[in-house]
Formats: C-alpha cells, structure tokens, sequence
C-alpha cells in the first residue's frame, strides 16, 4: 500500500530573531523614537508605560501586550511614579494576522503568561546574559546550549502567536483577562496579589477560604506552577526592587512596607533571589540605563 504524505500549512512562521530582553526600568526612563525591520513584541509584565507608534499611542498596564509591527515607529516613556517590569522581544515573521496586535494592547490571561515565560526561559537558552541592556545591536549566542533550544525557542514563540491569533478570531476582539477562571483558587491568588505586603499565613488563607493546607497547596501549585511561599516571596521581591528604583525609601523602609520581621531577613531573602544586595541591585540598574 503506498501512502501519501501531506506537506503542512505554514500560516505564521518566525524566521529569524533580533532578541529577547526583560528589563526593569526606572522612574522617567524612556526611550528614542525607533524602527526596525521587524515585529516587535512589548508585555508589561508589572508597572505601567506610555506608548507612542504609528498604531497606538497610549498606556499599557500590567499584563498587558503590544505587537509593533515592522518598520513602525515607536517609544515607550516611564511615568514618574512608575518603575515597571519589560519583556521585548524582537522577531521576524511576515504573517498579516499579527498586525491586529498593533493597533490595541490586549491582557493576557494565564495560559499565554506561562508560554511567554518559556519563551523567555529558552531565549536564556539560546542566549547569552545580559539581558537588560538597552539598544543591543546583536545578542551573543551560547556556543554550547541544550539539545534543540533554538528550535524549541521558535517553536513556542509560533504556538504563543497562533494562540493569540485563535483567540482573537475566536472573539473578534483582542483577548482580555486575567487569571485562570478556576473558583476558589483564583480568588485566593486575587487574595494574595492584594495582601502580599501583609502577613500572610497559610491558617489564614485556610479559615477565610474555607479549605486546608494539603489542598490550598495542592491545588495552587497545579494552577500556578509554584508553592504560596514562593509566589509571596516573589511579588514582595517584585515589588522591592520597583521601591529600590523609585529611590523614595530607604532599604529599611522597604523592608518594613513589605512586612518583613526583620531588615536582616529582607537583605538575604533579596541577595538569594536576585544575587544582588539591595544597594548592589540599585546601582546596577542605574549603571545599565546609564543613569
């Protein structure tokens, strides 16, 4: 029996990549109008910019995304009581059905929060540190990284702009939301994303949503891909280092904002997860913007 095989349909396709950056950005920090010969993919992932492109002009808030498309010309400025979080990534693809994501930010929910963050965990594969430097002509490549991780770089980076694109022709609006509709559990992440600066124990979260510890844990960590501790720790983390760029409070202030017992425990929790010292982590960043 002979069979035939069938060749793909390739509606969207990512052919070359310029860079993939995540940047923590001061207060007033902006940058120069630019164009380039390629999509440009903006996802505030905390914190809040104004835009200015051909396209759009306006604000984008936390969670939020813009496409920009090739030879576009475009900004971003920090407003003055803003420090935010930056994703960029720079990429080819001559597919018509992206642009709808330039004229509009959309919100992304948490099914495309986690593919762009494997997008971001295999461009660190693929590419060498730093990954926060401004007006980088060419990122350096690993000489050696593991097996496929350009391929699998490309490969997430089409399976997140197809799923936008389902989505949007799906609603004919661009896609909104915020966190998975999955009941309790994301009411107790709605919880925790307001109170986080608080003392919060896993009692509490128990009495007040009526559940207990082995399936608040369980269940968050199959929602969140991470345990309650650890996502605390990383929004108080988040949340210090935009302190620390606003250069408003003192370390010990911030500790104390963030509920912290101790400025002690701050500084090592802060050093674990970033590497840096408080006062390291702010000069830093001064010197990469070349503050």
């Amino acid at each position: 029996m002979e069979f035939k095989l069938q060749k793909f349909s390739i509606p969207l396709n990512v052919s070359r990549i310029a860079n993939i950056h995540y940047f923590e950005f001061t207060e007033q920090y902006h940058t120069f109008s630019d164009s380039h010969n390629f999509c440009e993919l903006l996802y505030v992932d905390n914190g809040c910019v104004s835009v200015e492109a051909e396209n759009f002009s306006g604000e984008l808030t936390g969670n939020q995304l813009i496409i920009h498309r090739p030879d576009e010309k475009h900004s971003l400025t920090c407003s003055d009581n803003s420090c935010p979080n930056i994703i960029i990534i720079g990429f080819e693809c001559k597919s018509d059905e992206i642009a709808k994501f330039s004229v509009a930010p959309i919100t992304l929910r948490t099914e495309h929060k986690k593919m762009l963050s494997e997008i971001m965990k295999e461009g660190m594969n693929v590419f060498i540190p730093p990954y926060d430097i401004p007006y980088t002509p060419e990122m350096t490549k690993r000489e050696k990284s593991l097996f496929g991780s350009e391929q699998m770089l490309k490969i997430n980076l089409e399976a997140f702009l197809i799923s936008l694109v389902r989505e949007y022709n799906q609603s004919s609006e661009p896609p909104s939301g915020n966190i998975a509709n999955d009941g309790k559990i994301s009411d107790i992440y709605n919880y925790i994303n307001e109170h986080f600066t608080e003392k919060i124990t896993l009692n509490d979260i128990c009495l007040l949503f009526g559940t207990n510890k082995t399936s608040l844990c369980k269940n968050f960590k199959s929602a969140y891909g991470t345990t309650i501790l650890d996502y605390i720790n990383k929004l108080k983390i988040s949340r210090a280092k935009r302190l620390i760029r606003e250069q408003k409070l003192s370390v010990t202030e911030i500790s104390e904002t963030l509920g912290f017992s101790s400025i002690h425990y701050f500084c090592r929790l802060f050093k674990n997860n970033t590497g840096l010292s408080p006062k390291e982590y702010s000069k830093t960043v001064k010197a990469k913007l070349n503050l």
